[in-house]
C-alpha cells in the first residue's frame, strides 16, 4: 500500500491527505434539514448529516488528492449511527480510488492490538469464514505502551501488505509535557527522537520499493523536530498534521521532505472540509461548500510546491 500511496502522490503531484473529520458546526443548514426531515433530530439524523458531506467533499475532490484520512472520534461521537457513517466513508473514499488512513490513534497491550489491527487492517475469523472489518489501508498508532502494542498491527500490515503511521511527535501546544523529555539513558535525547529511531527501526523488516510501511507522524507545528526526524527515518513517510487552521504553511514543511520531493504526506482538515466558513472562500456559499474545499486543496497543493520548489 506504501508504493501505491506514492504512485497516487506522484500522479496527483499534491503530496496532501484531506482530514474527513465532520462536527455538526462544519455540515451546511440544507444537509442538515434534509437529514433531519428524514430521520429527525436524532443520532441517526446526525450521522446521515455527516455522511452526505462527507460524500459531496469525495465527489468534488477525489481526482485532485492521494488520501483521505478520517478521524474516528468525529464519527464515534454519535454512536453505533457514526460508526456506520465511518465505514460508510471508508467505502465510498475506497470507491472513488483513494487511499484511507484511519485516523484511530489505538496502542494497547498484545492481545488487545491483535483485535484493533484485525478489526482496521486486517480480517477477523469467524466460524470457517474470514471478514474484513473497517478495512483501511493505513491506521495511526500511538507508541506509548511501547513495542508489543506495535508490532501486532506490523504482522497484520506484512499480512495485507498495509501500513501504519506512529506517533513520534505531534502538533498539539502541549506535545511537549512528554514528547520533549531529555532521557538520560539516550544520551539526554528527547523522547521524539528516541521513538522515530524505534520507528526507523520497525520499519526495516517491512519496506515498499522506496518507502517503509511503517510511517510516523510528525506535526507542521514543529519544522525544526520535522528537520532532526527527517534525517532519522530516511525510509518512512512521515504523515504532517498541522497545516493551515494550526498554523503550519507550505515554508515549514520543506524539511519534512526528501531530496526527491517525496518522503511526506501533509493533512488538513478543517481548512478543507470546512473551507466555505473561511473569509477566503465565502463567495462558494453554503451551496457550493464542497467547490470551495476543492479550492482550497488546490491553493494547498500550490503553497506545498512552490515551498518545495523553492528550497
Amino acid at each position: 500500500m506504501i508504493n501505491q500511496l506514492v504512485n497516487k502522490i506522484k500522479e496527483t503531484g499534491a503530496p496532501i491527505v484531506v482530514g474527513l473529520d465532520p462536527t455538526m458546526k462544519f455540515v451546511p443548514e440544507q444537509i442538515k434539514k434534509k437529514a433531519f426531515d428524514e430521520f429527525g433530530e436524532t443520532l441517526e439524523g446526525a450521522a446521515e448529516a455527516i455522511w452526505q458531506f462527507n460524500k459531496e467533499i469525495v465527489d468534488n475532490i477525489f481526482d485532485v488528492i492521494p488520501a483521505v484520512k478520517p478521524q474516528i472520534a468525529m464519527y464515534e461521537q454519535f454512536g453505533i449511527p457514526g460508526m456506520m457513517a465511518y465505514k460508510k466513508t471508508i467505502d465510498y473514499a475506497k470507491e472513488k480510488g483513494l487511499i484511507v488512513i484511519g485516523d484511530i490513534k489505538r496502542g494497547d497491550i498484545g492481545s488487545t492490538s491483535e483485535a484493533y489491527a484485525a478489526g482496521h487492517l486486517g480480517k477477523v475469523q469467524v466460524g470457517s469464514k474470514f471478514y474484513y472489518g473497517f478495512d483501511e489501508d493505513f491506521a495511526t498508532l500511538n507508541p506509548y505502551m511501547g513495542s508489543d502494542s506495535v508490532k501486532p498491527f506490523i504482522k497484520v500490515c506484512k499480512e495485507e501488505k498495509k501500513g501504519v503511521f506512529v506517533l513520534v511527535k505531534t502538533s498539539n501546544p502541549s506535545s511537549g509535557e512528554f514528547q520533549d523529555r531529555l532521557l538520560a539513558d539516550a544520551d539526554n535525547r528527547p523522547l521524539y527522537e528516541v521513538v522515530g529511531e524505534l520507528v526507523a527501526k520497525w520499519g526495516e523488516d517491512h519496506m515498499g520499493d522506496s518507502y517503509s510501511y511503517v510511517g510516523a507522524v510528525v506535526g507542521a507545528t514543529y519544522p525544526e523536530m520535522g528537520k532532526i526526524l527527517r534525517r532519522l527515518m530516511p525510509k518512512s513517510y512521515i504523515l504532517v498534521p498541522g497545516y493551515g487552521a494550526q498554523g503550519g504553511k507550505g515554508a515549514d514543511l520543506v524539511h519534512f521532505f526528501n531530496e526527491d520531493g517525496l518522503g511526506a504526506i501533509v493533512n488538513s482538515s478543517r481548512g478543507i472540509i470546512a473551507a466555505y466558513q473561511q473569509e477566503k472562500y465565502a463567495s462558494f456559499g453554503a451551496e457550493h461548500f464542497a467547490e470551495a474545499s476543492r479550492k482550497a486543496v488546490e491553493d494547498m497543493r500550490k503553497d506545498i510546491m512552490g515551498a518545495l520548489e523553492n528550497r
